[in-house]
C-alpha cells in the first residue's frame, strides 16, 4: 500500500518552490537584466571607423549599425541584418557642388526647415549645426514606419548625404546609434575659411575705439 506524502510537507515543498521562484524572479529583474541593457547598450553605441575614399568620407559608425556594406554608384549602404525584421541601415551618398560655396544657401535652408509644415511630415525636426567644422544640417522625421535621421554635410567640392534609421530595432539606443555616428562626419576638401577677427580702431578727438570687423 502506498503512502500518502503528509498534507504539511506539499505545502512545503509548494512554499520553497514557489518562493525559489520568487528569488529568481527578483534576480532576473534587480540583477541581470539591468546589467544586460547596459551591455547592450555599450556594445551598440561602440564606435568603429570607416572611410570611403570614392565618397570623400571619414567617419566613426556605431557597431550596431555597422555590418554588411553595399555598393551603388554614388553611395552605399550599411546595415546589419536581423531575422524576421527590418535591420538598421545607414546610406551615405556623395555629390558635386556646384556652386563651389563653403555652406547651404538661404533657400535651400528655407525649404528644408519648412518641409516638415508643408508636407505635414510626422515628428519633423530640423536642426542647422556644424560636424567637423563645416556647415551641415540635421533632419529628423517619422518615414515607412520607421524613425530616419538625414545628415547633410557641405564643402566646396561635394554635398554629403547620410541617412540613418534604426528599422525595427529599439528606437531610442538605435537613434542615438544614429546621431553619434553621424555627427562624425568628415568631408574631404578645403575648410571653410575662419570668420573676420574684429579690428579696434582709435577714431575721434577722444580717442573713442570703434570695432569694426
Amino acid at each position: 500500500m502506498k503512502r500518502a506524502i503528509p498534507t504539511q510537507l506539499s505545502v512545503a515543498l509548494l512554499i520553497l518552490l514557489v518562493g525559489g521562484g520568487a528569488l529568481g524572479g527578483e534576480f532576473f529583474l534587480v540583477k541581470w537584466l539591468p546589467k544586460h541593457r547596459e551591455r547592450v547598450r555599450e556594445e551598440t553605441l561602440e564606435l568603429m571607423p570607416y572611410q570611403n575614399a570614392a565618397l570623400g568620407v571619414e567617419m566613426q559608425i556605431a557597431a550596431g549599425l555597422y555590418g554588411k556594406v553595399e555598393d551603388f554608384p554614388g553611395g552605399v549602404r550599411i546595415t546589419r541584418p536581423k531575422f524576421w525584421s527590418i535591420p538598421p541601415a545607414l546610406t551615405l551618398t556623395s555629390q558635386p557642388n556646384p556652386d563651389a560655396t563653403f555652406e547651404f544657401s538661404p533657400q535651400v535652408l528655407a525649404k528644408w526647415q519648412t518641409q516638415g509644415v508643408y508636407q505635414e511630415i510626422p515628428r519633423y525636426h530640423f536642426e542647422r549645426t556644424k560636424i567637423n567644422h563645416r556647415d551641415a544640417v540635421l533632419i529628423w522625421q517619422y518615414a515607412n514606419r520607421a524613425m530616419l535621421l538625414t545628415a547633410r554635410v557641405i564643402s566646396p567640392e561635394r554635398i554629403v548625404e547620410a541617412a540613418c534609421t534604426p528599422g525595427r530595432e529599439d528606437e531610442d539606443l538605435y537613434m542615438r546609434a544614429c546621431d553619434e555616428s553621424v555627427r562624425t562626419l568628415k568631408v574631404a576638401g578645403p575648410e571653410s575659411p575662419p570668420p573676420p577677427q574684429p579690428v579696434l580702431e582709435l577714431t575721434g578727438s577722444g580717442g573713442k575705439l570703434k570695432v569694426t570687423r
